[in-house]
């Protein structure tokens, strides 16, 4: 079976080729701190989470790079407002990020830059632009010229001539911006200091970057020259996207990635999620009102990655009804397993280990459906199969005494249904860790926080997951942040 992936960039799907033999690049635009994460938010990052997830689960070594803007207008807004400051008001975001991402069971990605932390890389790449005559200072900031990278539109099929005559009535002349500009859809790489902001100095006077140009640096600096995968949300095609191949590719004369993926909208209940519609909606308002984290994960991958999805009253009470299948499915090992006489260890979580990929029919059903585009809806039919199966059987058993399928093939299912639910991050966590019975005490917690820094440091990324994984089958949650690392018992 080959993967295959939708390219936003030639419009196609296309088999799944890499740079290098089974090692993935990828690199997701992420949030801009300045406020709570929102569903939209909720469903890019589980999305490009199950996309990391699957391609490890092809057997792909994979780099996961997700960016934090830390530096923008809505920040400052923000800051202003609450008379405080951009850093003060990033980092508190940047922490909320993770409480809430760590409550929808979102793994981590092996680096999160900031724009702050990469303004060497930033002025270089400038610097390189204004040096192969593509960029051009003006009182102050300094502009990518649009008109001179011949591909510029290629991404979001958008011309400049047409772009051009569609906004010739809307253009404000007067605008002190646009009188610094060659041509009107010229974009600032670096914005000149205004009084009482943050500034950098810089070889074109104190100032900051634009926004295009820091995800451009920051790819470059954390994963080369040419990505695998580039991935984010479809409102980001034009213009940031486009920007980012415009610097990127004008300097390296390489595709700055060869997948450009993108995730479909939310919508509440038909109209765009917006604070002017009063239907603005974050993931903590939706959890801390009981919907299940597990639940609110299975709606976003009940539909198409790169479709609308409508957030509905009905469709997330749907979404909670598929969770209880799927969990009493995952918990039947737990309820079960002593009655058909498994072993005690297998009992608990099965192993997550053992791929099964060989024989196993649901295994080969699961990866034929996603292999079609990260199709994971269609890969949900095999659990939801497994699930209902093993609950017919677990009422048999209570009913009769025995099942009507022998144990070993019951095990069999239900540790596919593990494999499988471990790979779309669906967990059944806290009934794990109620039945486990072999708590870990609060030093114990802490000693495995230590090792697991200890392979972060060591660059050693799959042993630190397998720690981060151990410590939540048996329900403890870890917040990073940079003061360190946080953990809580679900």
């Amino acid at each position: 079976m080959t993967l295959t992936v939708y390219n936003s960039l030639t419009r196609r799907q296309e088999a799944f080729k890499t740079v290098e033999p089974q090692k993935v690049k990828m690199y997701y635009c992420g949030v801009t701190v300045y406020d709570y994460c929102h569903l939209g938010h909720a469903r890019a990052c589980i999305v490009w989470d199950v996309v990391r997830r699957y391609l490890q689960f092809r057997g792909y070594q994979v780099r996961y790079v997700q960016n934090f803007t830390d530096v923008d207008d809505k920040i400052l807004n923000r800051a202003r407002k609450e008379n405080s400051s951009m850093q003060a008001v990033a980092e508190r975001y940047i922490q909320a990020y993770f409480e809430d991402m760590g409550r929808l069971n979102v793994k981590e990605a092996d680096e999160y830059p900031r724009a702050t932390q990469t303004m060497d890389g930033i002025k270089r790449l400038i610097h390189e632009l204004e040096n192969k005559d593509y960029a051009y200072p003006s009182g102050g900031d300094v502009y990518y010229a649009v008109q001179k990278f011949d591909q510029y539109g290629k991404l979001s099929g958008r011309k400049l001539e047409d772009m051009q005559a569609g906004a010739s009535e809307r253009v404000n002349v007067e605008d002190p911006e646009y009188q610094k500009k060659r041509h009107q859809f010229d974009f600032a790489l670096w914005k000149a200091a205004k009084p009482e902001e943050p500034a950098w100095d810089s070889p074109w006077g104190k100032g900051r970057p634009g926004w295009h140009i820091e995800c451009s640096a920051m790819v470059r600096e954390r994963l080369g020259e040419t990505i695998d995968i580039h991935a984010g949300g479809a409102d980001l095609i034009f213009p940031h996207h486009e920007n980012e191949i415009a610097q990127s590719e004008a300097v390296t004369g390489k595709p700055l990635a060869n997948f450009w993926v993108h995730n479909g909208m939310v919508k509440v209940d038909g109209e765009k999620m917006s604070k002017s519609l009063g239907n603005f909606i974050t993931i903590r308002e939706l959890l801390d009102k009981g919907i299940e984290p597990m639940a609110l994960r299975l709606f976003v991958l009940t539909a198409q990655y790169r479709k609308p999805i409508d957030f509905t009253d009905e469709a997330i009470q749907g979404a909670t009804n598929s969770w209880k299948t799927v969990k009493e499915g995952l918990l039947f090992g737990n309820k079960y397993g002593e009655q058909l006489g498994w072993d005690k260890e297998t009992r608990v979580q099965g192993d997550k280990e053992t791929r099964g990929q060989g024989d196993n029919p649901y295994v080969a059903r699961f990866q034929e459906a996603v292999d079609n585009d990260f199709n994971f809806s269609s890969g949900l039919t095999v659990l939801f199969e497994l699930a209902k199966e093993l609950a017919k059987e677990g009422n048999i058993l209570v009913h009769e005494g025995k099942t009507q399928t022998p144990s070993e093939e019951l095990h069999t299912m239900w540790e596919t249904l593990v494999i499988l639910a471990d790979v779309l991050g669906l967990e059944a966590q806290i009934e794990s860790q109620r039945l486990t019975n072999n708590g870990l005490s609060d030093e114990q917690i802490e000693e495995k926080i230590q090792q697991r820094q200890q392979a972060r440091k060591a660059k050693n990324f799959a042993e630190s997951d397998r720690i981060r994984d151990e410590l939540q089958a048996q329900g403890i949650s870890l917040i990073d942040s940079r003061e360190g690392t946080k953990w809580h018992r679900n």
